[in-house]
């Protein structure tokens, strides 16, 4: 894995002119900078990223199945069952028979599963802050307004 000076994007005189002006680099490095972080922070309380967003998914979506959870999380599926394990296995969800469907379960988040969110809620709310930590609320603000304009317009394009 790089190091975080291999990850930092302009070493002065020793970046050439042509990278310093990839955005796509700039974004890359600073991502996976950005995703050590957080992969960290939440290690040290024993989670993973995908246990936030699956969690975020039913508690704001509401009992869900895999395929739903898997779709609206964008985990993989392959991916999903283990992740569903672990966190049954730590009572923080519950899967019951689909009383429509007998062939599929539904998910649904218990009340341990909604106190590890709020604790997950609130590591990755410091690492929040880490992260933003040079930039007014301003430049927050508009830094999440440019970054989801690119990212709307990469995603009408097809890219």
């Amino acid at each position: 894995m790089e190091t975080d000076a291999e990850l930092r994007f302009d070493r002065g005189d020793e970046t050439p002119e042509r990278l310093k002006r990839q955005i796509q680099r700039l974004m890359g490095m600073t991502g996976a900078q950005m995703g050590k972080v957080s992969g960290a922070a939440l290690a040290a309380v024993g989670a993973r990223r995908d246990h936030f967003v699956v969690l975020a998914v039913l508690a704001e979506c509401g009992p869900s199945s895999q395929s739903q959870i898997a779709d609206r999380a964008r985990v993989y599926r392959s991916d999903l069952v283990a992740v569903l394990n672990e966190l049954e296995g730590a009572a923080q969800i519950r899967r019951d028979p689909d009383p429509a469907d007998k062939r599929r379960n539904v998910i649904t988040l218990t009340d341990a599963g909604r106190e590890r969110l709020a604790e997950l809620d609130a590591v990755l709310e410091g690492v929040n802050e880490r992260i933003m930590a040079p930039l007014s609320e301003t430049e927050r603000r508009e830094l999440f307004r440019l970054l989801g304009r690119i990212n709307a317009h990469l995603a009408a394009d097809g890219a």
